[in-house]
């Protein structure tokens, strides 16, 4: 007796179920076409890429990788408060300060190793932190929005890279943060060309 391929191999996927799997992709579509409406500069962006950095920096002090998707949560709060708020303060500088706070409380908890892990996160930290901070004085300039736009291709990059490994964050969460990363980055380019 020969056996066959199942029955069911030649059929397709159903599209539902399909979106479903790759729910984190389609988050981040929805997530960069909801933060891209409307949008007046690439700068305005910047919390955006210094958000990118404490979810990662946050996971790796946790020493927990699904405390991204919280840290996620706590970032999307803070942005959207200190766009709405009716006084003023930066989101930039409200994640940086509670990263700080983060990478201390990794220090103390011992979360030196491995070296891939808090210190390589707070490096990148810094490097996020100081981008955003220069988008941020350039406010509104071309130079600031593509400075942006660079910063965020190469998280998304970062992504990509946590994603293969799985380390600091979890798989879902680098999936959705390279998706609307690399997103966020061609419509800043598109729309500073057009402006």
């Amino acid at each position: 007796m020969t056996t066959t391929a199942p029955e069911h191999a030649h059929r397709t996927e159903n599209p539902a179920r399909a979106a479903l799997r790759r729910w984190p992709t389609v988050a981040g579509i929805a997530a960069a076409a909801f933060l891209a409406y409307g949008l007046a500069s690439g700068s305005d962006l910047s919390p955006i890429l210094t958000a990118a950095g404490f979810i990662y920096l946050g996971a790796a002090a946790l020493g927990r990788r699904g405390a991204a998707w919280p840290l996620f949560l706590l970032t999307f709060v803070i942005i959207g408060a200190a766009r709405f708020a009716p006084f003023e303060f930066s989101a930039d500088w409200s994640l940086l300060g509670l990263a700080a706070l983060l990478a201390v409380y990794g220090l103390v908890r011992g979360a030196v190793r491995p070296a891939a892990g808090l210190p390589l996160q707070a490096l990148a930290m810094a490097a996020i932190g100081g981008v955003a901070a220069v988008a941020s004085y350039f406010a509104g300039g071309d130079l600031a929005a593509y400075t942006v736009a660079a910063a965020l291709l190469a998280h998304a990059g970062w992504d990509v890279y946590h994603h293969r490994v799985e380390r600091v964050v979890s798989r879902s969460l680098a999936e959705f943060c390279f998706v609307l990363d690399a997103l966020l980055a061609i419509v800043i380019v598109v729309a500073t060309l057009r402006g």
